[in-house]
């Protein structure tokens, strides 16, 4: 039985599966881990999947069930790992199945379909501006076979209506924010009152995060300001380089690589000014996260972004790839102290519906409103909770 909610012979509460990619450090495995963990057991019966069991945020879920696709999501490993994923949604008479990325998409949506599970959710967590021709339209096409896909911002949703996803179908829920991002955090780097901080969280798996740009403008302040220390938070195969272009820039030790962080929260508390510089997303959990601790932001003008900072009022938005402007915006932050601190109380506010007790309502809604449109009520429950006790 899973150690999030166990069956019991007449349990009305609706069958929901959830399906992962992996449990690895990332913003979209975090957000999974968090809903998983917060779902009221009360309204829901919740069993966990995923492609691969590995990582952090597996930890204190429970059972997971694993189908692992092999080599490939398109080969006859991958085939036969939804035919076992179908016959565990059939055995558990699963009401609901939702996917969380790209990858439980592809797995899942067709596998849920094929085992006649009534109401089947996939997701859209980016914008798919990153992905290429074949992924999205192969994406795109199972999306036509759900009864709804989630978005985590209205720019994401945007870009499947613009591809003929009809808006009837599509739902757009936030990412949520544990309850300890806004507790207050004791500093996890040493504070001082004439040093300033700015930070950059993200991981350093893929270009499009364009840590360039953080690490350009920083040179561009470095000579000016002694009182100001760069930190980087984050992790992946392209640090070595950002470190090479670290020293080549003659930033030494002005810039701090702290590596994989698992809080998140203590090192915001630690900083002044937070800064994103990804060419794309759809809704971020750094920019989330930092509101959420009251530093003020700046970052790109880019999909969702413009949904939580409010220009001039809790951040800046600046033009993506323009190093020169993001030194500006940090530049003024720096020499401004009351327009930080103004900044970071409206950054605060930004957050209040992003709790993940309001998110997973908004979930529940959805799921017991997708219910109702199939014609499932109290009767049917029973005659499902009964079958699979």
């Amino acid at each position: 039985m899973n150690s999030v909610v166990d069956s019991v012979k007449g349990d009305r509460r609706p069958a929901l599966f959830l399906m992962t990619n992996t449990f690895e450090t990332g913003g979209g495995e975090r957000q999974f881990a968090t809903l998983a963990g917060a779902l009221n057991p009360k309204h829901l019966r919740v069993r966990i999947g995923c492609l691969r069991k590995r990582g952090a945020f597996a930890e204190g879920l429970g059972e997971i069930a694993e189908f692992p696709p092999g080599g490939s999501l398109f080969g006859l490993g991958s085939q036969w790992a939804r035919v076992k994923l179908g016959r565990h949604l059939r055995n558990h008479r699963t009401l609901i199945a939702h996917s969380f990325d790209f990858y439980s998409n592809l797995m899942m949506i067709p596998a849920a379909r094929l085992a006649g599970v009534p109401v089947v959710v996939g997701s859209q967590r980016q914008l798919g501006d990153l992905m290429n021709r074949v992924r999205n339209g192969t994406q795109h096409a199972l999306f036509r076979l759900c009864d709804r896909i989630v978005c985590n911002s209205r720019a994401a949703a945007a870009r499947l209506q613009q591809v003929g996803i009809k808006p009837g179908k599509l739902a757009v829920i936030p990412n949520a924010l544990a309850s300890q991002v806004f507790a207050q955090t004791a500093p996890a780097l040493p504070t001082a009152p004439d040093r300033l901080r700015v930070v950059m969280v993200a991981r350093m798996n893929d270009s499009a995060k364009r840590h360039d740009v953080f690490l350009k403008a920083a040179a561009r302040l470095a000579p000016r300001y002694r009182n100001i220390e760069f930190v980087l938070a984050g992790d992946g195969p392209l640090r070595a380089g950002l470190e090479k272009m670290a020293g080549e820039l003659n930033l030494g030790q002005r810039v701090t690589f702290l590596g994989d962080r698992r809080d998140v929260p203590a090192v915001l508390a630690a900083c002044d000014i937070s800064v994103l510089t990804s060419d794309s997303e759809s809704l971020s959990n750094a920019i989330m996260e930092s509101l959420a601790a009251g530093v003020p932001v700046v970052a790109c003008r880019v999909g969702g972004n413009d949904e939580l900072i409010r220009d001039g009022e809790n951040g800046f938005l600046i033009q993506p790839g323009n190093d020169e402007e993001l030194a500006e915006r940090i530049e003024t932050l720096v020499n401004q102290f009351e327009m930080r601190t103004s900044f970071g109380a409206a950054a605060r506010i930004a957050t209040r519906n992003f709790t993940v007790e309001a998110v997973c309502a908004q979930y529940e809604r959805l799921y017991l409103s997708l219910l109702e449109e199939k014609g499932i009520g109290q009767a049917q429950l029973l005659r499902f909770a009964e079958k699979a006790s």
